[in-house]
């Protein structure tokens, strides 16, 4: 994390997190812009959450943290967060107000949409989805949970839709995340330290996670690379993954473990070049193009990944406290019915 926070922050980035709403926790509070409620029970700002999960989401991507390596530290701990409270607190999300939420951030000036939530294809949220997608904004969601889920979960299965996938901590598959062709990347998924409510942290196991953390990957890079559009943000960060599994993309691991240092840093040929991605330029640093093990390498694979993470620095164990939400914190919020 230390090596990719040298090269970029998020700075100039807004993601937009519609969930059950943001806490405005000590180590986010920064990094909250005033955002809205699609749904009554909110305070007009998306900056309430009494589930915990949005807190968490957006704690993940953006935590700023504090002095003296106290608190949460976000992937990109100087990006923006616009809240949206669409979910109530029992998590049991409608579609359509999370197509409401989606249209909200395009007109709010969102550059990424991270959606820890499977949901149903309505009519309104496919257009909402398109409308994004049209404006170069860059959708990142999470493939989704079994058993609750078979396959991957919508949005994550729309065509230009980063779909997440999760790994344990020895960089393995994790056996609930949902597996398909639809998977494009993984990042780490269980047991993740997150900011919750009332200053408080809690513990979170899910493709919510990790989806969260690819969002964050993606915000370094479009600071980076102010102008790089979507699409192309999305080929960085696949282009520069660590292969696992079989060599190339598989429906476990997509095209591999998020990498944050090679997506800042590697020389990527645009869509459309045949060649592959060059080695990044530190030495020592592991991209798809470099990795000779044919994907195999589980614990520097798993290393790579959890570095990504810099999720929460305390001072002390007793520090840390959390709480679940149902079922570990996941599934995410929004069903599908």
């Amino acid at each position: 994390m230390k090596a990719a926070h040298a090269v970029a922050r998020g700075k100039g980035v807004v993601v937009a997190v519609p969930d059950t709403g943001v806490d405005p926790h000590v180590d986010l509070r920064r990094n909250l812009l005033p955002g809205s409620d699609m749904i009554p029970g909110g305070r007009g700002d998306g900056q309430e959450d009494r589930n915990s999960h949005g807190t968490c989401m957006a704690g993940l991507i953006a935590a700023h943290g504090r002095p003296n390596r106290i608190g949460a530290l976000g992937v990109a701990p100087e990006a923006k967060i616009l809240p949206i409270f669409d979910t109530p607190p029992s998590g049991m999300g409608n579609p359509d107000d999370l197509a409401a939420s989606i249209d909200f951030a395009a007109r709010s000036g969102a550059d990424i949409i991270s959606i820890s939530a499977a949901s149903s294809p309505t009519k309104e949220l496919q257009q909402a989805i398109s409308s994004a997608q049209n404006a170069d904004i860059l959708i990142v969601a999470g493939v989704g949970n079994a058993p609750r889920e078979s396959r991957a979960s919508y949005p994550a299965s729309t065509e230009g839709v980063l779909a997440v996938g999760g790994i344990d901590r020895n960089g393995r598959h994790l056996p609930v995340s949902v597996t398909g062709p639809e998977v494009d990347l993984v990042a780490p998924a269980i047991d993740i330290y997150c900011p919750s409510l009332g200053g408080r942290y809690r513990k979170s196991t899910g493709t919510s996670d990790a989806t969260a953390i690819v969002a964050g990957a993606a915000a370094l890079v479009r600071s980076k690379y102010p102008y790089l559009p979507a699409a192309e943000v999305v080929h960085r960060l696949t282009a520069t993954a660590v292969d696992k599994g079989p060599p190339g993309r598989d429906d476990e691991y997509g095209y591999g473990v998020i990498d944050l240092v090679a997506a800042l840093t590697a020389d990527v040929p645009p869509l459309g070049f045949e060649s592959v991605t060059a080695a990044p330029p530190q030495a020592g640093t592991t991209s798809a193009a470099t990795s000779s093990s044919g994907g195999n390498d589980d614990g520097g694979a798993a290393a790579r990944g959890w570095a990504t993470l810099g999720v929460i620095v305390a001072a002390g164990c007793g520090f840390l406290v959390w709480r679940r939400r149902r079922r570990a914190d996941d599934p995410p919020p929004r069903i599908s019915r």
